[in-house]
């Protein structure tokens, strides 16, 4: 009996994208369906009945939430192709360490500067820049963050890539600025087709952040 794989998504979510890279990596094909937030279907709101949000997937008929649960899961139903985790077990401790300081710090404080203005703004962006440089630190020489590997911290932080050009023309700063061998590091990932195939153009990504600004009442 062949897998039966379904993604509940939305095109601009960096968490989707996670899961999306995770899949190319490991050869699984799978059903896309698109989601509406603002009309939330009843596919999403039985699979995910707890948090209601995307992105799920469903394998078998069985839904997996929160990204970096299902990457982890994807990497372990599927391990017979590119290992996301490391197999030593305070490597994989440090990993989700890591994700989970994306998670609270670069996403967080990256949706301050486009909700916020003037000191608040100008705080917000200093810190993810901050934030960054830490990440910068961790990465080190290192091609990728867990080594020679593209891994499952790579995957937690390269769909924010994306998102980087919105954030700099709303906030009116440089990341590249300051943390050149991020970019460095982002560019190589996008060498890599499961990377480029998932993650959005940063232009649309911007758009889409402008018409979010406005219909939330944040201009």
């Amino acid at each position: 009996m062949a897998d039966e794989v379904v993604l509940l998504d939305v095109w601009v979510s960096m968490f989707g994208m996670r899961v999306r890279i995770a899949l190319a990596e490991k050869g699984v094909k799978y059903e896309y369906k698109e989601q509406d937030l603002r009309n939330k279907s009843d596919l999403l709101l039985k699979m995910n009945p707890v948090h209601k949000k995307i992105p799920v997937l469903i394998h078998n008929n069985k839904p997996v939430c929160e990204s970096t649960i299902i990457v982890q899961y994807i990497d372990e139903v599927w391990n017979d192709k590119n290992p996301l985790m490391p197999s030593d077990p305070y490597q994989r401790a440090q990993a989700r360490f890591w994700a989970d300081f994306i998670d609270k710090k670069i996403y967080e404080n990256s949706r301050r500067i486009w909700t916020t203005k003037g000191e608040e703004q100008e705080a917000a962006k200093k810190e993810l820049v901050d934030h960054f440089k830490i990440l910068e630190q961790q990465l080190g020489n290192k091609p990728y963050f867990g080594g020679d590997s593209f891994g499952f911290v790579d995957v937690s932080l390269i769909p924010f890539y994306c998102w980087f050009y919105a954030w700099e023309k709303l906030g009116n700063f440089s990341i590249g600025e300051s943390c050149p061998k991020l970019i460095e590091w982002a560019k190589r990932c996008m060498e890599r087709d499961s990377v480029a195939k998932s993650l959005q153009d940063e232009k649309k990504v911007y758009e889409f952040l402008l018409e979010l600004k406005k219909a939330l009442g944040f201009e």
